[in-house]
């Protein structure tokens, strides 16, 4: 059957480019590059089972080459294995592994330069340095890739998908894992990332630099080095993803660092070691997200300003809040908590007394980390009472006006 649909795919693809199929069949002895090389534009090239190696495939014309049972395209770890010359190329249903490592070069298993309508579909890349890289290049379609590899350290691996001064690209439904960053996106704009799974990656699921108006939604970062960073970059849009056991000593299920204008919402956080770290992060609209079992689920440092954090659930955290500054710049209200301790007389559902999320000891372990030892201790929770009764050092103003009673489904 999926024979089958990769046939009628095909044929639905020779039918939009009005160009005749070549078929590429290594076991009759035949070359790809030279297949290539004796193609029409728009041509499209059913590649049959079998491998080829045949170093550095250079597409330099418009065509579709669909592979058929997932031809193995191997680079023998020397070189580049697909370099991208021409706008309106389709690569699909290859087995394409084994880049060779350059510190010099940025070695893909597909790569792109300057190019448009670039789609490259269900391909599986395997120990390909970078997997997919395009530079310079518009409207293109990244989807349904498996992009594994088994990096051991950042300095000698590459990003699974990486896009570089691009824009208008969908990168959808690709899997990444084993590689420095999973997801890493460098001067694009009005590009969508949506329902791919990072994991096991050593550095970032996601990672956005210098990005504006981009969208990342329905996406799962998962048992990453972090799960996503979005640094310097305007108007974001993250919605629905999943960030799941992104665990380490300075680890996040979310960084923002000089970001502005976004927003954040239905998005679930669950048993990272801080699931939003923000630093110069403001103007964002924070709700409808839900931190549970998370080390802290929010810190929020006093260079962040005019954030509204509104209709979250708070759920099962070591800490829910901290900070680094003694006055809040920022809107808390609005949220349930579950270590909300008040009462709801008139029965509205909204707590008749506020919340200060802030606990002491959060407070303390922001100025000495070594003090986390102590985090179950009798010690703890005197001075966490304490200070609930009497605030001297915790943000006085910091709080929850209007907690809610129940959580938010």
């Amino acid at each position: 059957m999926k024979l089958f649909l990769l046939l009628l795919s095909s044929l639905f693809c020779i039918n939009s480019f009005g160009q005749s199929a070549v078929v590429v069949d290594p076991a009759k002895g035949a070359s790809l590059m030279e297949a290539i090389a004796d193609a029409a534009p728009f041509d499209t090239l059913l590649v049959q089972p079998g491998t080829f190696k045949e170093g550095r495939i250079i597409i330099d014309k418009p065509l579709f080459i669909l592979g058929v049972g997932y031809p193995v395209i191997d680079g023998e770890g020397k070189t580049e294995i697909i370099t991208i010359l021409s706008d309106s190329v389709t690569i699909q249903g290859l087995q394409i592994q084994n880049v060779g490592v350059s510190y010099i070069e940025d070695r893909a298993g597909i790569s792109a330069e300057k190019q448009t309508h670039i789609r490259i579909i269900d391909n599986k890349l395997y120990n390909t340095f970078f997997g997919v890289y395009l530079k310079n290049s518009s409207h293109c379609l990244i989807q349904g890739n498996e992009i594994k590899a088994d990096a051991v350290n950042e300095i000698s691996s590459g990003n699974a998908i990486q896009l570089w001064y691009c824009n208008n690209i969908l990168v959808q439904d690709n899997h990444a894992s084993g590689h420095r960053d999973g997801i890493y996106l460098e001067f694009v704009d009005d590009s969508r990332i949506e329902n791919n799974t990072s994991t096991n990656n050593i550095r970032y699921g996601l990672h956005f630099m210098f990005s504006n108006r981009d969208q990342y939604v329905g996406n799962t970062f998962e048992l990453n080095g972090a799960g996503v960073a979005v640094m310097f970059s305007k108007k974001i849009t993250m919605q629905y993803n999943r960030f799941i056991n992104n665990k380490g000593t300075a680890s996040y299920g979310l960084l923002l660092k000089e970001i502005y204008d976004g927003t954040i919402s239905n998005n679930t956080f669950l048993g990272n070691t801080t699931g939003i770290y923000g630093e110069g992060a403001n103007r964002l609209e924070v709700h409808h997200n839900t931190f549970e079992k998370n080390g802290w689920a929010l810190k929020v440092l006093g260079s962040c300003m005019d954030n509204t954090f509104t209709n979250n659930n708070f759920i099962n955290n070591n800490f829910d809040l901290t900070t680094n500054n003694n006055r809040s710049y920022n809107n808390y209200d609005g949220n349930y908590w579950s270590d909300y301790t008040g009462y709801d007389l008139d029965k509205d559902g909204i707590g008749d007394v506020p919340h200060r999320p802030i606990k002491l000891f959060s407070y303390i372990v922001t100025r000495s980390d070594a003090s986390i030892i102590l985090l179950r201790s009798l010690l703890v929770d005197v001075l966490n009472f304490t200070e609930k009764v009497t605030p001297a050092f915790t943000p006085e103003l910091l709080q929850d006006t209007t907690p809610l009673m129940k959580p938010l489904l």
